[in-house]
């Protein structure tokens, strides 16, 4: 039976595990130059609404080095263009690859194509979540810390997608998730009553970002406008005051704290300059184990490991 990734409430904890663990062996193995070729003369298909660079390339070379091939489909360039119905292209894709990744904007879009489908989908981002990124940030996590239990996790800024995915991988694993975010920018009350079905009663919700830094192990930023919002960028910039990443409001948090940025990063508005150009900074590893962790995630969902 196929299985999707279309929002990390899709994931038993065992999954989380065993996806990480696959790929930070993935990782190793590519590091001593061991070539693995699981996925030879299978196809990946992409559909990006949405600009990327590194969920795109990321996709693309996991693929490749998984030794298959990766499909890149601007929707421009398909019938969905001409209104096609979302149902009718999956079925049709369907016969053709052997995974479907997409980053668009509305997330039921990716609920549509899923359901249609007859091979694995994969939420390469919504508007809602996005869960592959989190996957690698946890994955970052562990490199650096260890393990993601019992540590102060703070997310400081928009109530986004990528919030929403943490909040998601914060309920399946029980994870210690401060969520900062300025009154009007909140998280959903959909999302939180999601979280809490899943077990995210630990969860902690405020408007005051010193509160989350306070004893933070990992504090976690992202732009204050995301795409498609840049309209209200000057509004937000308002609106956010207080809430950048800088060295005022590291100063609570631990030593050895943790600075983390999906990126692109906007520097000098939710994350100060100094300090996304710091020695220690992981933003880079992030986006790097994005490759390791989709290719677990195309090698589970394709070969049904899982």
């Amino acid at each position: 039976m196929k299985k999707d990734l279309l929002s990390l409430l899709d994931l038993e904890k065992d999954d989380f595990i065993y996806l990480l663990d696959r790929a930070a062996n993935f990782k190793k193995r590519f590091n001593q130059g061991i070539h693995d070729r699981p996925l030879t003369g299978k196809s990946l298909g992409l559909i990006f609404d949405k600009k990327s660079t590194r969920t795109r390339i990321a996709f693309e070379t996991a693929m490749i080095q998984l030794g298959g091939t990766p499909i890149y489909m601007s929707t421009q360039d398909t019938q969905i263009s001409r209104n096609e119905p979302a149902k009718d292209t999956a079925r049709v894709l369907s016969r053709y690859i052997d995974a479907l990744a997409m980053r668009t904007f509305d997330h039921s879009i990716v609920e549509e194509f899923a359901a249609a489908s007859s091979i694995p989908v994969i939420n390469a981002l919504t508007d809602s979540f996005h869960p592959c990124q989190v996957l690698s940030d946890i994955m970052t996590i562990i490199e650096n810390k260890g393990r993601y239990e019992n540590l102060k996790i703070s997310w400081v800024g928009d109530g986004n997608n990528v919030a929403h995915s943490w909040i998601n991988a914060a309920a399946i694993l029980g994870l210690n998730l401060f969520v900062a975010s300025p009154k009007g920018y909140f998280v959903s009350e959909d999302i939180r009553a999601e979280a809490l079905e899943h077990g995210g009663s630990q969860i902690v919700y405020t408007d005051d970002p010193k509160e989350a830094a306070d004893n933070a192990d990992v504090i976690y930023t992202d732009v204050w406008a995301s795409m498609g919002q840049e309209e209200e960028l000057k509004k937000r910039l308002n609106d956010f005051a207080g809430f950048q990443v800088n060295k005022e409001l590291l100063a609570g948090a631990k030593d050895d704290v943790l600075v983390m940025h999906c990126l692109p990063a906007h520097r000098g508005e939710e994350i100060a300059e100094d300090v996304l150009e710091a020695e220690n900074a992981v933003f880079w590893d992030q986006a790097e184990n994005k490759r390791h962790i989709h290719k677990a995630i195309l090698e589970t969902l394709i070969l049904k490991n899982r």
